[in-house]
């Protein structure tokens, strides 16, 4: 029984669309479709829309491997990453595959057949459709779309102001002359303070704890000078080598000498930000990467801040009231808006429930096998990035996997491929996201795949050893069990 599709991609983002591209690149033959719940090309950078949303990675290595990013900003715009994505898919004839407006309700693997069902719900007719693939590739990210993480705030209803999570920004907000708190000290709280500085009438920036900010240059000056010389490929493919390399010194010298590395970063917001702010409001209690860096442009949250534009909090909130938010020190912060950047709500799959011949496979149970595959589950893939360097780094040489995967399965007559562990390999107190103490990870632990004790269960985000256990080392060794097509009758010892 043919099924629909050879490969099934969930998600039409960064990740989504660099598979289907990968495909079409590697595996040209494959029929492909992609299915997206939202009507539009994007993901993240299509969903998130407050103001100054902006990569918080360099877009030197956040850009496709094959089609790199050829702009001097280093933290692009939402807009712009949105665009070269949408450019993407259009440049390698992805656009066209994609169904919009798809929620996926279902995914089904039956052995018998050897092919994925999945059903879906057009949410704008409610019609249920089903689709069937040989493959199913999980590009959805690992955060819940519907919702963020939002705490219960002891007396929110009271607030006569309005109360705004940045996961669903209104259109058009005035924010004009308003007074703003920003709760949060992530990405996103350093983003939007210095965004909304520029118009409001003041922005304060709400902390239980502080969190590391560090700056970058805006533009890349030393690229630009390069360009007039050398030929423009050059140069980028230069700035990406360069900055991969940068990225992960920083990440292990961190790891390696964090008390220097902490006064590294330090020492550079007291540059910034002058004599005048106190310093404890940058001056985390943990060590540099046990969470993710903050990333500002140009020291632009600094410079709002030293203009008295913008100010920092650091305090425990004891209740919401009509004027703006009571903090434990007895003092209150008025305003008119506030902004509740507390995070994401993580989320395996979309929220999709996987069967395998009718039994939930219970992803906080599984390991990944070299962080793409699924323990136990055939011919199905998940798409994740990295947490300590630009998400799209892993996310390509992960699909460049995967095709290399579909070509060994054709060339051999496979049409099964199923990861299977050795007993005893799973840690179960250890997630693929244990690295971070963030506390989306420390929330969403239970539904994260499990680490393994070797290689390849284990997730190392480090793209120098990824890449040669993705892209060069054998398909077949040993642990990936293969089928052949079940149509196909194998000769008996007799007749042989």
């Amino acid at each position: 029984m043919q099924s629909d599709y050879d490969v099934l991609i969930v998600g039409a983002g960064l990740s989504g669309i660099g598979m289907a591209c990968h495909l079409a690149i590697d595996c040209p033959g494959k029929r492909v479709a992609i299915l997206e719940r939202r009507k539009a090309i994007g993901g993240t950078w299509d969903l998130f829309r407050y103001p100054g949303i902006r990569s918080d990675s360099d877009m030197f290595t956040f850009g496709y491997k094959f089609r790199p990013w050829h702009a001097l900003k280093v933290l692009a715009d939402g807009e712009s990453i949105r665009n070269y994505v949408r450019d993407t898919a259009r440049e390698y004839g992805v656009e066209q595959k994609i169904q919009f407006g798809l929620k996926i309700t279902g995914a089904d693997w039956s052995s018998e057949l050897q092919h994925w069902t999945v059903t879906a719900l057009e949410e704008e007719t409610g019609k249920t459709r089903t689709f069937t693939s040989n493959y199913l590739v999980s590009c959805t990210g690992y955060y819940n779309y519907d919702k963020g993480y939002l705490p219960e705030f002891p007396g929110v209803e009271r607030f006569k102001g309005r109360c705004i999570h940045p996961q669903h920004w209104p259109e058009n907000l005035d924010y004009r002359g308003k007074r703003v708190v920003v709760i949060g000290s992530g990405a996103t709280a350093v983003t939007l303070v210095p965004a909304m500085a520029a118009d409001a009438a003041h922005v304060t920036m709400l902390q239980r704890s502080p969190s590391y900010v560090f700056s970058v240059p805006g533009s890349d000056k030393s690229l630009k000078a390069l360009i007039r010389f050398l030929p423009e490929h050059w140069v980028y493919s230069f700035a990406r080598r360069r900055n991969m390399f940068l990225q992960r010194t920083l990440f292990k010298a961190a790891k390696r000498w964090p008390d220097k590395v902490r006064s590294w970063l330090l020492n550079n917001v007291r540059k910034q930000v002058g004599e005048s702010v106190d310093m404890r409001h940058f001056t985390p209690a943990y060590k540099p990467w046990d969470e993710r860096l903050c990333a500002v442009p140009d020291a632009d949250l600094f410079k709002v801040i030293k203009a008295g534009k913008a100010s920092v909090v650091t305090d425990h909130i004891e209740t919401f009231t009509e004027k703006g938010i009571l903090l434990t020190s007895g003092q209150e912060l008025e305003a008119d808006i506030i902004v509740t950047a507390t995070g994401l709500q993580i989320q395996v799959f979309g929220g999709v429930d996987l069967r395998v011949d009718g039994q939930l496979q219970k992803t906080g149970e599984l390991m990944t096998y070299k962080g793409t595959l699924m323990q136990d589950v055939p011919n199905m893939a998940w798409i994740i990035g990295y947490t300590n360097a630009s998400w799209t780094l892993k996310a390509d040489i992960a699909s460049e996997y995967f095709c290399r995967l579909l070509n060994f399965m054709d060339q051999h007559g496979y049409a099964v491929a199923t990861a299977r562990a050795p007993s005893g390999e799973v840690q179960q107190a250890e997630s693929i996201m244990g690295s971070l103490s963030s506390g989306y990870v420390r929330r969403g632990d239970s539904v994260l795949p499990r680490q393994g004790r070797n290689l390849p269960w284990r997730v190392l985000n480090n793209y120098v050893r990824d890449r040669p256990m993705l892209l060069e080392q054998p398909i077949d060794d040993g642990l990936l069990e293969f089928k052949r097509p079940a149509a196909v009758s194998q000769p008996t010892a007799k007749a042989a």
